[in-house]
């Protein structure tokens, strides 16, 4: 990876592509992680006008990093990785979405809901979310019954 800052970074963001397309994960983030890198160093130097990051692709690096913690188990990691990708691109509703999933699986029913929502604002036509909405609300009522049933 040589050559100017502004040159790189689209290199690095596909290179980066094509090893987690191919199943290569440890290659693929620290691509996505050097990718995030350049551009957080031209957003500090503030040579923007001329800088090959866009708010989309910063997004896409991040969304997919977090990919890879999810794979990894590391759910956390993950879910800082997609409010990242959140921040940078608010309009892109797959960040959303990964997390929404993140946080249903550890039981944050309320929280899930909120970005499965969001993500059908954005995108009405996303059919997963729809489903993974459906089936929050579904496992938040059972938990709710459960917890009745107890007390």
């Amino acid at each position: 990876m040589e050559g100017q800052q502004g040159q790189e970074s689209p290199a690095t963001l596909a290179l980066a592509q094509a090893h987690f397309n191919k199943g290569d994960y440890a290659e693929a983030e620290a691509l996505y992680s050097a990718y995030i890198r350049q551009c957080a160093c031209v957003s500090s130097s503030r040579v923007s006008p001329g800088s090959k990051c866009s708010p989309e692709d910063l997004a896409t690096a991040y969304n997919n990093r977090g990919q890879i913690k999810y794979f990894r188990v590391d759910f956390y990691e993950a879910m800082d990785d997609y409010t990242s990708a959140i921040e940078v691109q608010p309009k892109f509703e797959v960040p959303y979405y990964n997390r929404g999933l993140i946080l249903y699986r550890l039981g944050y029913f309320d929280d899930a809901l909120e970005d499965f929502k969001k993500v059908l604002d954005l995108n009405p036509g996303f059919q997963d979310a729809t489903l993974s909405l459906k089936q929050t609300i579904l496992d938040k009522e059972e938990k709710q019954r459960r917890n009745v049933e107890k007390n």
